[in-house]
């Protein structure tokens, strides 16, 4: 796989987890659990069940990415360049 078809899966990941921010949300909540009380597996058990939802879980989570057209637009775009990229290497 060459280096453009990798950075637009990376690009569509981080749009389908809600955008940058969503993504620095997901780490610092793991470093909170990571730096919290407990096991290691019941940190390693409720780590995973916190990066399975993008983001935080307040009700405004949905509030900040509101250019969401946006992001269509792009995953879309990347979609076409991995599709064009397949049938002509």
């Amino acid at each position: 796989m060459d280096l453009k078809g990798l950075f637009n899966k990376g690009k569509k990941v981080v749009d389908e987890r809600g955008g940058v921010e969503s993504l620095k949300e997901d780490a610092q909540e793991v470093a909170g659990i990571a730096k919290g009380k407990g096991s290691l597996s019941d940190k390693a058990k409720e780590a995973t069940a916190a990066i399975k939802d993008p983001g935080t879980n307040e009700p405004e989570a949905q509030e900040r990415h509101p250019n969401r057209h946006a992001t269509e637009e792009r995953r879309a775009d990347a979609d076409r360049q991995e599709s064009k990229e397949r049938r002509h290497p």
